[in-house]
Order: structure tokens, then sequence, then C-alpha cells
């Protein structure tokens, strides 16, 4: 909107008028003038196209969320991370399936499944978790993903402990 007012009520008139000034004039100064202001518009315009293109976030597809996610103790280190990190773990796979592992470290404890499906509101896919009868309190409700350059994150909301982390592992 400010580069339609902007457009509309200054660079317009503006180039109207250098553009009156030099036939009438006929001096190559109103042209250079006018030429210059057109070329750093569109030398502008062209750049915050390429800088808009390397700084935007990730479009997710649904291939995107399969792997196998573990707890991210980036967010919130010390001993809540290690623990959950040593506990929860699932795996996303590409016959649309969640199987949420409870673990002791390397050993799964209880395993509980489910399947996925995306939905697309905008214009990156959402994670919609659908689990088999009772399930984890990890997995009460969809996570909210968050998305940065080159890859995102899911934070799933616990009633016990609040948001919890998960990564991707590649």
């Amino acid at each position: 909107m400010a580069f339609g007012l902007f457009f509309s009520f200054i660079l317009f008139p503006l180039t109207v008028i250098l553009l009156i000034t030099w036939a009438v004039t006929r001096k190559n100064l109103f042209g250079k003038i006018l030429g210059f202001i057109w070329l750093g518009i569109t030398v502008i315009s062209i750049a915050s196209g390429i800088t808009q293109k390397l700084n935007a976030k990730i479009l997710l597809e649904k291939k995107d969320f399969y792997g196998h996610y573990i707890i991210d103790k980036s967010f919130y280190p010390g001993k809540q991370a290690e623990w959950q990190y040593m506990h929860f773990q699932f795996d996303i796979r590409n016959n649309d399936s969640i199987f949420f592992n409870v673990t002791n470290g390397k050993n799964i404890l209880k395993t509980y499944k489910g399947s996925i499906t995306t939905i697309k509101p905008y214009s990156s896919e959402r994670l919609i978790i659908n689990m088999e009868q009772f399930t984890h309190h990890i997995l009460t409700s969809n996570p909210t993903i968050y998305r940065n350059k080159r890859s995102f994150y899911l934070v799933l909301n616990s009633p016990k402990f609040g948001n919890v982390f998960f990564r991707k592992e590649y």
C-alpha cells in the first residue's frame, strides 16, 4: 500500500513533469534524471525480491514431515530436557503412520500408534495427528509448527510438561 501511495502521488506526477519538461526544453539532463530514478526503482525492486526469496521460510509439504523426531534440548536445557530426550521420540513414516515411543534410553518401553494427515490452510501444510484409542499425554493436541529458512520444529503441548519441542533428526 505504501508503494501504491508513493507511485500515485509522487513517482507518477514526477515522471509526467520530467517527461513534459524534457520534451519542451530538449535538455538531456531531465531525461537522465528520469532514467536514474526509474533505474534506481528497478534495482531496488529486484534486490528486494531476491532478499525476500532468500529470507523466506520453508514451505512444508506432507513428505517433509516423514522422519525421526527427537526432543530438542536447546530450548530449555537442563535436567528436564535431558530426561525428556531419553524418554520420548517418534517416527512418521511415508505410509502416513506415526509411532510415538516411550523409551528408557535406547530401550523402547511402549509404542503408541496412529496416523497423520495434513491440511493446507495457507501456503505451508499443517500436521494433523490421529492416534488410536488411548494416547500419551504429549499427543493430546496437534503440534504447532515453527518454520525457519531451511528447517522446522514441532511443539506439542502436554498437560504435564507444558510445551515439548521436537526437531526432525536428519
